[in-house]
């Protein structure tokens, strides 16, 4: 994620971050499942994931205070 990915995250209201979790999550899931069945190409995209999630999560706990 660059940077200008990264401060899309400040613009977004709570709303809008919660459903961008929700997606990043299931992304996850999906890519957890995928490893189990096949093989995946990108072992990075796991910890791509599980660090957008944190952004995500350390925004809404700053916007809800």
């Amino acid at each position: 994620m660059n940077k200008s990915e990264k401060e899309i995250f400040n613009t977004l209201d709570v709303k809008e971050l919660e459903s961008k979790r929700d997606s990043l999550r299931h992304e996850l899931c999906n890519l957890r499942l995928s490893s189990a069945t096949e093989h995946v190409k990108d072992h990075t995209k796991f910890k791509k994931l599980r660090s957008d999630i944190a952004r995500v999560l350390t925004k809404l706990r700053a916007l809800n205070g």
